[in-house]
């Protein structure tokens, strides 16, 4: 079974992919915030890692950073899922090592797509 860390602020947000995640096969694991993000993702060793951008303690490109330049977790893909649309953001979620952007509110029947096309790859 797959395993995905979904890092992600609102708690409403969490709950329905978790519903979603876990209907399709998938072990899902949460955080409201980069840092305890990043340490579930070292100790659990996620198949593939959700990312918001904007979070307390911890942004989502201070945790990709993170993953990116540790020798276990730089092979992980994560997937933004961010409100913003800014051009810029997504080109600073690239830099970071991000494989795709998919922007807020997005259909989850695509973003299940994304996620076995990244894992999968």
């Amino acid at each position: 079974m797959k395993k995905i860390l979904f890092v992600e602020d609102e708690v409403d947000h969490i709950a329905m992919l978790q519903t979603r995640l876990e209907a399709s096969g998938y072990q899902f694991l949460s955080a409201t915030d980069g840092e305890a993000g990043l340490k579930i993702a070292l100790k659990e060793k996620p198949d593939l890692i959700l990312l918001d951008i904007i979070m307390p303690k911890m942004n989502g490109y201070e945790m990709c950073y993170a993953l990116k330049n540790n020798s276990e977790m730089k092979d992980i893909p994560v997937i933004v899922v961010t409100a913003s649309g800014a051009k810029k953001l997504e080109q600073k979620c690239i830099e970071s090592g991000v494989k795709e952007v998919i922007h807020k509110p997005y259909d989850s029947s695509y973003l299940l797509e994304r996620i076995a096309f990244h894992l999968n790859n």
